[in-house]
């Protein structure tokens, strides 16, 4: 890990200023203590960064949990009580790991996961547009489409345009020209600006432009559109801010639901993003998915022991991570012990911090992540890449992550369906004979039940008087139902003086009376014809 140091050291810095405000807006957005945010930030930096298999992905708080913590708080009667569910959560995803769960993450199509990672880099663009400008009423990390406060990203927007900040947007584009001069020429003019990164650039110069500014009535920065970070005046008061989870709510079997659907989300939006970051990935890595879900499960015991949120991993920290030239999992843990340091020693600098540098910061991962070419390149690959595709940017952008997926899954298995309907069978009619039609019905390779419409469909189109040649020579699996449409065939083939001949390795067989004999000696059962 440490050869990759050069690499990894300045891409955590990057991976801190995205990760800071998302874990104090996550955790707002939750209705929980901005202190909770941090802890699942540093949690999910040292500790399931630690022990992930993962070389570039990134955990912490997850935008996708926020309705369930919000929710859950309330009715579980506390927040001692809900981080209880927290670390059963996490007993619950350890399990999963064991197992061997982390399967389910390959069983996304790829169209799905390209749609996810288009739809959350236009997500982030959309919501940092109020922060460019100053307009800071809805919390950072709150993704969905309907907001906290009440109004929808779309509104939010117009919104901000009537409330622009002149501050914040004039150090916002600055920020901005920073960070697309440094990408786009100073990174190869020398090593020393791949070194320096130009969003610590831009952050500074953001804390310069909000210091001398602060007595100027036209250009001040107020609190409201910077950072804020707990500041605890003594060791003591750092140290009430942590919480710990009340032990005897544990029979509660409300506490159990809500552990058992945190672990659920959880993996399930962990094994998505670790898709997806491999995908990103230009070493091509492949993460395994087990050990993520055991190293998920041990961050979200630790994070619910001392009063953090849950958490995942997510692909905005992941995406910027790759984006800053990450390699190794050490980026991920620096950026942790970042979050950790910079909480106990500079709370008061991290709060000049203005929040429009740091949306600068996550437009250029947002347009990184939804580069127009792509729409293009997904339209060329057909409809049956593309529908999915954009159904799962569409139902991202206009309902939230999780929905959004699951859209356009369900899209997918739909064109999966219909292509197995019409791929399960060739069929080719030759000339007439002896004053019967003459048609040859070829069998795919695997037929299931998912065939049988298309089969059933063809055999009883079929005229009267045919000679029907039954090929099932590279069939490997034929389902039972298959045989049954087939068994039932046969006594109507014999009413419109149908002749069938059966094509198969074990041999070739005029008129069948019994498919299910000839094919397997057990009847009704699934066979292999291999």
């Amino acid at each position: 890990m440490f050869k990759t140091l050069k690499n990894d050291l300045p891409a955590s810095v990057v991976v801190f200023f995205v990760a800071l405000p998302l874990c104090l807006g996550i955790a707002l957005a939750s209705g929980a203590p901005l202190f909770s945010g941090l802890i699942a930030g540093i949690i999910g930096g040292i500790v399931v960064g630690g022990l992930s298999g993962s070389k570039i992905g990134v955990s912490g708080p997850a935008a996708g949990l926020a309705a369930i913590v919000l929710t859950a708080i309330g009715a579980l009667g506390g927040y001692q009580n809900f981080l209880l569910a927290v670390v059963l959560g996490g007993i619950i995803q350890i399990v999963f790991g064991i197992l061997k769960a982390g399967v389910i993450g390959y069983y996304f199509p790829s169209s799905v996961i390209k749609g996810m990672l288009t739809g959350i880099g236009i997500i982030i663009i959309l919501k940092q547009i109020p922060h460019f400008f100053g307009y800071d009423a809805d919390p950072e990390g709150d993704f969905a489409f309907f907001q906290v406060d009440g109004q929808n990203t779309f509104s939010e927007i117009f919104m901000a345009f009537n409330n622009i900040s002149l501050g914040s947007t004039l150090i916002a584009v600055i920020g901005l020209g920073v960070l697309l001069l440094w990408d786009k020429v100073l990174t190869k003019k020398s090593k020393i600006f791949q070194i320096i990164q130009g969003p610590l650039v831009a952050v500074i110069l953001g804390i310069l432009f909000f210091v001398f500014t602060k007595d100027n009535e036209t250009f001040k920065i107020s609190a409201k559109h910077l950072v804020s970070v707990p500041i605890p005046e003594d060791a003591a008061s750092f140290l009430a801010q942590f919480s710990f989870p009340n032990f005897g709510a544990i029979t509660n079997p409300e506490i159990w639901i809500t552990a058992f659907t945190i672990a659920l989300v959880a993996s399930l939006e962990t094994l998505l993003c670790v898709e997806a970051t491999d995908k990103l990935d230009p070493d091509k890595n492949v993460t395994p998915t087990n050990r993520e879900l055991l190293a998920q499960g041990t961050g979200n015991i630790i994070s619910g022991l001392i009063g953090g949120l849950p958490i995942t991993q997510v692909i905005v920290r992941s995406s910027a991570n790759i984006q800053s030239g990450g390699k190794s999992k050490m980026s991920t843990i620096i950026h942790g012990f970042l979050l950790l340091i910079s909480v106990i020693l500079i709370p008061k600098l991290l709060n000049m911090v203005p929040l429009s540098v740091l949306a600068a910061i996550l437009f250029i991962v947002g347009f990184k992540l939804a580069k127009p070419a792509l729409f293009k390149k997904m339209y060329d690959l057909g409809w049956k890449q593309s529908v999915p595709f954009f159904v799962t940017v569409f139902g991202i952008v206009f309902t939230d992550l999780l929905m959004g997926i699951g859209l356009g899954l369900a899209v997918g298995i739909v064109v999966i369906l219909l292509k197995s309907y019409q791929n399960s069978h060739f069929l080719h009619i030759e000339d007439n004979s002896n004053g019967k039609h003459r048609i040859k019905m070829t069998l795919a390779e695997e037929v299931t039940f998912f065939n049988k419409g298309a089969i059933l469909k063809e055999l009883d189109s079929l005229p009267r008087d045919t000679y029907l040649e039954l090929n099932l020579l590279n069939t490997r699996y034929l389902d039972n139902d298959i045989i049954e449409i087939l068994e039932d065939f046969s006594i109507k083939a014999k009413e419109r003086n149908i002749d069938i001949k059966l094509v198969s390795k074990r041999g070739i067989v005029e008129n069948p009376t019994s498919y299910i004999d000839f094919f397997n000696e057990r009847p009704k059962s699934n066979i292999s014809l291999s």
